[in-house]
C-alpha cells in the first residue's frame, strides 16, 4: 500500500487528508472516507487502508481543518468535540468533497468516473447528503451508525434524497441513543416512498460505534466484519 498525507487547499484553509491506495494495478476507484466525531486518527487510517487494500483510492480528510489541524480526544473534553462536530454542515462537507474530487482528478493513480463514499457516526448524514449532491459521480454511499439522517431541519439530508441515482446503504446499531429507532423507522418510510435504491440494515446486539476496533465496550467484531462485507460488495457492484 502507498500512504500519503497531503494538504488540499480550499477557500477555508488547508484540509489535511490521508490518502491510501494499492501500489499496483491502478488507477483505482475513488472512495471518500468521512470521519466520526473523535476525528482523523490512526484507527481510521487503518480502516482506510483495509478498504484501500481491496483496490480503492481512499481519501480520509480532517473535516475539522477549519478549526484545527489535529483533534486529540485524549487531551480534549467531550464538550470540545461536540463543539467541533456542530461546527460542520452538510453544505460545508459537500464543498470539501468537491475539493477532494478535484484533487483526485490530478492523480493518475485515481480512476475517473464513479466514486464511493462512507460516513461514520456524525458523517453518516454527510455521506447521505453527498450522494444527493453528486448524483452523477457518487454511485455508492454508506452511512454507518449515522446520526441526524432525518431531522426537523432545513438541511436534513432526507429532503434531497430523491436526487440520489446510486445505491445508498444504512448500517444501524440496534441500540443507539444518537440514532433512535423512531428516526430509522421514519427514514424507512420516507425512502420507500421516493423510489431510490437503498438498504437499511439493523445490526443485532450492537451499540453506537460498533465498527471501531479501539472503541472499548462498543466494538462488535462480527458486526464490524459484516459492515466491511456490505461496503466491499456494494463498491464492487457500483464502482
Amino acid at each position: 500500500m502507498i500512504d500519503r498525507e497531503i494538504d488540499i487547499h480550499t477557500k477555508d484553509g488547508a484540509m489535511n487528508t490521508f490518502v491510501t491506495h494499492p501500489e499496483e494495478d491502478g488507477p483505482h476507484p475513488v472512495v471518500m472516507f468521512l470521519m466520526d466525531a473523535p476525528g482523523k486518527r490512526e484507527e481510521l487510517h487503518d480502516m482506510a487502508r483495509r478498504l484501500g487494500s481491496a483496490g480503492y483510492y481512499v481519501m480520509l480528510p480532517n473535516l475539522y481543518y477549519r478549526r484545527l489541524r489535529k483533534f486529540e480526544m485524549e487531551s480534549s473534553s467531550r464538550e470540545e468535540m461536540v463543539e467541533h462536530m456542530h461546527s460542520l454542515t452538510n453544505t460545508m462537507v459537500c464543498e470539501d468533497i468537491q475539493q477532494l474530487v478535484d484533487c483526485a482528478a490530478l492523480d493518475g493513480t485515481a480512476r475517473e468516473g464513479k466514486i464511493g463514499c462512507v460516513g461514520y457516526c456524525m458523517s453518516g448524514p454527510f455521506a447521505f447528503a453527498a450522494a444527493a449532491a453528486f448524483p452523477d459521480r457518487i454511485a455508492a454511499s454508506a452511512s454507518i451508525h449515522g446520526v441526524r439522517l432525518l431531522v426537523d431541519a432545513e438541511d436534513s439530508p432526507h429532503l434531497s434524497a430523491g436526487k440520489i441515482k446510486g445505491e445508498m446503504y444504512f448500517g444501524c446499531a440496534e441500540t443507539d441513543e444518537y440514532a433512535p429507532q423512531q428516526m430509522i423507522d421514519d427514514l424507512e418510510s420516507h425512502l420507500a416512498g421516493i423510489g431510490i435504491k437503498y438498504r437499511i440494515e439493523m445490526y443485532p446486539g450492537t451499540e453506537h460505534g460498533f465498527v471501531f476496533p479501539l472503541r472499548q465496550g462498543k466494538y462488535h467484531k462480527q458486526s464490524a466484519e459484516r459492515h466491511w462485507e456490505r461496503l466491499l460488495a456494494m463498491y464492487g457492484r457500483c464502482l
